[in-house]
């Protein structure tokens, strides 16, 4: 008698979960119990992925017992998921470990999928495996242009922005911070088990990791390239001048691209005005060549103000790269004091010469009455500075070797062009410059240590610097000065390799700070 109850409560039970299934369940689907595993999946896609399952029919388990089939797992190793399996019913279970692959694969289908070799979670055999051996901050890292890693890189640079433009900045530097890993790997990455150990690796990235080594592409990388608002915060935020909460109120009147801002009556500032009537040119990357041919005019007008100053290609060209969105270079004078006032001659110099088509300057404001030696509080530095749009002559016409002119020459040609209502045209009809993005700032000789390694860059490699500054040494770094916050005083440099030395960091040059 007790046996038949059993057999009829048996019965009654299935056909229930019968009529409950789909109709494009299988007989086979019956059998299936699914327990996702919480652990490096994290707890809020296990729970996503848990109501995504049951909306395509399967049982999925919030509790594992001797019930569950199937233990789906993210990032785990055979080993890892045999001990945790042990814990929790002493190792008397049949449930099969299946790697998300498998999960995935059967959603799409809307079934469960033959279970493959590669759906099957792996043993890792640490000799097989590329171990990849990384420091956590970028600032210990050498970081050189090569990278191994372009595809995933520009994916989680990309997730970044995107987060960034957002004003979701914590997001943005922990897709930077993934990829600065990344780009620092001696070998492209193959799998993920190659990244296991290594820092700033968190679940998000590594499923974007994961997505693209695996499909060739990650879906959410693609779906925000596609996103309306993302292509319009790029657009609108690609005007110089323009922000990214600038931009998003634009976005909730309506403008999505450049022909509907200048349809709209929208205000625009002096800035906004010229980034939109430069923006070809300035969207296009400047050469190394047109940054020197810029710098040997800078250099003449700096020169012919204050004779002994000096002049310093900064930013990504002093990195080594080949191309960038901009130019900067930093002055100095050797003698303390001397470069006070030289920012508005070295501008009229430029301006008299036609080559500036918009300038704004500001003010060197460090350590006024109100700060004083702690933390300012912004890494914005405070020096006197130009942002401007310079008129540079078209690369083909400095590249002609039969020319007799220098690229100065030819600069100052293009300076002297027609101008009319459209902007300025050369007297040929054919326009023989570009505007290019141009940044100059001023530092005393005192700060002009810090002010080149803050101004060298990558910007991630100064942001982990500061970090490990105040993390580290529990001092305080910015682009003017380094301060000991335990000593209660300032440390001075006269280079960079001074001031590795106070952080008690292996000196990095320049071509190697890519992060």
């Amino acid at each position: 008698k007790s046996s038949m109850q059993k057999l009829n409560v048996a019965y009654n039970d299935g056909m229930r979960l019968l009529l409950k299934m789909p109709r494009w369940s299988s007989a086979s689907q019956m059998f299936v119990v699914l327990f996702l595993l919480e652990r490096k999946m994290g707890a809020s896609r296990r729970a996503f992925l848990s109501q995504l399952g049951r909306k395509k029919g399967f049982q999925v388990e919030e509790v594992f017992s001797e019930r569950v089939t199937h233990v789906i797992c993210e990032n785990n190793c055979s080993d890892e998921v045999r001990t945790w399996l042990h814990s929790q019913v002493g190792g008397r279970t049949s449930a099969q470990p299946l790697d998300i692959s498998w999960f995935t694969e059967s959603m799409r289908a809307g079934r469960p999928v033959e279970i493959l070799d590669r759906h099957k979670v792996q043993q890792i055999d640490e000799a097989e495996v590329v171990a990849f051996s990384v420091p956590s901050y970028a600032c210990l890292r050498r970081t050189t242009l090569d990278n191994h890693n372009p595809v995933l890189t520009d994916a989680l640079s990309l997730l970044a922005e995107n987060a960034e433009l957002s004003d979701e900045d914590g997001r943005g530097v922990a897709f930077r911070r993934a990829a600065a890993v990344l780009k620092a790997l001696p070998e492209p990455v193959t799998g993920v088990t190659q990244l296991r150990g290594l820092p700033c690796l968190g679940g998000h990235s590594l499923r974007v990791i994961r997505d693209i080594l695996e499909n060739g592409a990650s879906s959410e990388v693609e779906f925000t390239k596609q996103s309306e608002r993302f292509k319009a915060l790029k657009v609108l935020t690609d005007i110089f001048g323009v922000g990214a909460k600038t931009a998003e109120r634009w976005i909730r009147d309506g403008i999505h691209s450049l022909h509907q801002l200048q349809e709209s009556g929208q205000t625009l500032n002096r800035a906004q005005q010229a980034g939109l009537e430069h923006y070809d040119d300035l969207k296009q990357p400047v050469t190394k060549a047109e940054a020197d041919a810029i710098g040997e005019i800078v250099e003449e007008a700096v020169v012919s103000v204050l004779p002994g100053a000096q002049i310093t290609l900064i930013g990504g060209f002093r990195r080594g790269k080949l191309t960038g969105h901009d130019v900067d270079f930093l002055i100095t004078h050797p003698e303390e004091g001397r470069e006070v006032g030289l920012m508005p001659k070295v501008v009229s110099w430029l301006e008299s010469q036609g080559f500036l088509l918009y300038q704004k300057t500001t003010r060197n404001s460090y350590l006024e009455a109100k700060d004083g030696p702690a933390r300012p509080a912004s890494n914005m530095d405070r020096f006197e500075r130009c942002f401007s749009i310079f008129k540079l002559a078209d690369a083909e016409k400095r590249g002609t070797k039969q020319t007799e002119n220098t690229p100065e020459d030819t600069c100052r040609l293009a300076a002297h062009s027609q101008v009319t209502d459209e902007g300025p045209k050369p007297a040929s009809g054919h326009r023989r410059w570009r505007a290019v993005r141009v940044d100059l700032v001023v530092s005393p000789i005192s700060q002009f240590a810090f002010a080149l390694l803050g101004w060298t860059g990558s910007k991630l490699f100064e942001r982990e610097l500061r970090r490990w500054a105040g993390h580290e040494k529990a001092m305080s770094l910015s682009s003017h000065a380094l301060y000991d916050n335990k000593q209660g005083r300032y440390l001075k440099a006269t280079s960079e390799e001074e001031i590795f030395t106070y952080l008690g960091l292996e000196y990095i040059p320049p071509s190697e700070r890519n992060a």
